[in-house]
């Protein structure tokens, strides 16, 4: 299996095993330390072949004595960094790379105490994914490369450090914290942060970290997680993690929530104070079968990561609140990818599942084509197939590939074998060519409605021709409910009717991240000044792509507009990672 995104030559000499020591300096921003391997020379080459970028490497040794290696650093690729070739003997059982990232690594999210929850303390933050775990460990950077890893990380003595692995539950007096992860992981899942954090307790299996500030409030937020995950095992067999923990970070981190094994690091723009966001959870759990224990062989696979992702969060999230909720995800879903393709082009590759992402930067294929339109296509299957067939086929092979990773051929093999069995009808039916290697929607796509929904556009059409606002039944509307709502108000409202809206149901101060997203859409649209002063708190302060790039996208289409976002970028640009910068910068010249 070639990967596009790494130099690394896997098929000659291989990583099994990582020990890392390392120490990090918030005054100087770096990362420095030693990264050992254990490696597997399958061919008896001479040189075995790493990714880096952003970083200096300062030696190389290898065997358990460490004698001084030959390297050689490849020419700088952008976004993928240099090749770091080490020479090795066939019988190299062990190299060590002795090396320090630069300040302008890319997955290294440095963060002045002001821009923490307690404004007290600095705080890092890593995202690896897709291909930056190259900028602060030299490494095989491919998700087709897995291995297993210890760590110790030396951080300030008032600091606390966790990582994607077994994890300390309080703060050590001298500041070093001690790391094992069994389970072989690919690059993309290696995740630290280091901060003023406290960890506390949800369940047998399951625990919170967040800044002391916010620590109650996401306990009570998550509370539910010990149930999700009991959940998720009763459609899909065991976890094999051990535990399920989850980080609250500081509001720059630039996606909802990142997977990391037995430490899932996630926005705070889901702590609404109802526990109406947590499906975002749920996603983050199912990730613990599909990209965690089967993995997209390349990122041109990245659908089988996110596509059985988004399918498994809905079961979790029907078997917790029943078809009704769950139909509501789906509905929104469906919004998303019509809004996506219609964004991207119907015609445009990317709106294909199986991607062709060489020389280009993977994060360009994480849209939510891999997301949306993978649910839909496995939803048809299971249309077509039946739940609990479908069910037996899912948990077989999260079993049968455990720890493995899966490309989109290999995939349609299996598929072809365990369910289609050279049925002509069923091929026709979900006419799988059209949904993998063909661009936009196909038209069998099933449309799902909801009933919850249905009495919200009856409650938007009684506004329409005429209910005031206040006079609306909306008492025990979820979050989606509201989305729905936000999303379908006419386009060509007038500011008396914005006006009547904010006054009636507090959008332009809601605490709910995603309802505040869609209505500062509609602000932006009608020039609703009233909505400028928390639309410009908003993208200063949150820097999860989902939210924001929309809005500079709306901004950027008037005069008056650009000039906004453009000053606004000013400011907020120091609060957002890199991930969320490479999109913008790019937009607000």
């Amino acid at each position: 299996m070639t990967d596009p995104h790494s130099f690394a030559k896997t098929d000659e000499a291989i990583v099994k095993d990582l020990d890392l020591d390392i120490k990090v300096d918030f005054e100087s921003k770096t990362i420095s330390g030693k990264a050992s391997y254990k490696i597997e020379n399958k061919t008896g080459t001479d040189t075995i072949i790493l990714d880096t970028r952003d970083m200096d490497i300062e030696k190389v040794t290898e065997g358990v004595d460490e004698t001084m290696s030959e390297f050689e650093m490849g020419p700088e690729t952008p976004f993928l960094g240099k090749a770091l070739k080490i020479r090795i003997e066939p019988d190299t059982k062990y190299i060590h790379i002795y090396y320090k990232t630069r300040p302008e690594a890319a997955a290294l999210q440095w963060l002045e105490p002001t821009q923490t929850a307690g404004g007290v303390h600095p705080f890092l933050f890593t995202q690896s994914e897709a291909i930056l775990a190259r900028t602060w460990v030299p490494c095989q950077d491919g998700p087709g490369v897995r291995f297993t890893y210890s760590a110790t990380v030396t951080v300030d003595k008032e600091l606390m450090a966790v990582m994607s692995a077994s994890n300390p539950e309080e703060k050590s007096e001298d500041g070093v914290y001690e790391f094992q992860m069994d389970q072989p992981i690919p690059s993309y899942l290696l995740a630290l942060t280091v901060g003023d954090i406290e960890f506390k307790s949800l369940g047998e299996r399951t625990g919170v970290y967040a800044e002391p500030i916010t620590i109650e409030k996401a306990a009570y937020e998550f509370a539910d997680m010990e149930k999700m995950l009991d959940a998720a095992e009763a459609l899909y067999g065991p976890y094999s993690w051990e535990r399920y923990d989850v980080i609250v970070l500081p509001p720059s981190f630039p996606f909802g929530g990142m997977e990391n094994p037995r430490l899932t690091f996630a926005t705070p723009t889901i702590l609404s104070g109802d526990r109406s966001l947590v499906s975002l959870i749920a996603h983050e759990l199912a990730h613990s079968w599909s990209g965690n224990l089967v993995t997209n062989g390349t990122w041109n696979d990245f659908w089988l990561n996110e596509g059985f992702t988004v399918y498994f969060e809905r079961r979790i999230m029907e078997a917790l609140e029943g078809k009704d909720y769950a139909d509501m995800l789906e509905v929104l879903g469906y919004q998303d990818l019509l809004r996506n393709v219609n964004d991207l082009g119907p015609t445009s590759s990317d709106t294909k599942l199986k991607l062709n992402l060489e020389g280009r930067d993977p994060d360009d294929g994480m849209t939510q084509i891999a997301y949306e339109k993978g649910y839909s296509f496995l939803r048809l299957v299971e249309e077509n197939v039946g739940r609990p067939k479908f069910d037996s086929f899912v948990k077989k092979y999260f079993s049968t590939f455990a720890f493995q990773s899966m490309t989109t051929e290999k995939f349609l093999d299996y598929f072809e074998a365990q369910l289609i069995h050279h049925d002509k009808n069923l091929e026709n039916a979900l006419n799988i060519h059209a949904w993998v290697y063909e661009p936009g929607i196909p038209a069998n796509c099933l449309v799902i409605t909801s009933a919850r929904f249905q009495k919200v556009n009856s409650t938007l059409a009684s506004w329409n021709s005429g209910t005031p606002a206040k006079d609306l039944d909306t008492k025990k509307w979820s979050s989606h409910e509201w989305l729905q709502f936000i999303r379908h108000l006419p386009e060509n409202m007038t500011l008396a009717q914005m006006t009547e809206l904010d006054a009636a149901f507090g959008f332009t101060d809601s605490g709910n991240c995603e309802i505040l997203a869609a209505w500062f859409e509609h602000v932006i649209k009608h020039q609703y000044s009233h909505g400028y002063v928390s639309l410009e708190k908003f993208m200063i302060t949150v820097g999860r792509r989902k939210f924001i790039v929309p809005l500079y996208k709306l901004l950027i289409l008037t005069p008056e507009g650009k000039k906004m976002a453009q000053d606004i970028y000013k400011k907020a640009r120091p609060n957002y990672h890199t991930v969320a910068t490479s999109t913008i910068d790019g937009l607000v010249k």
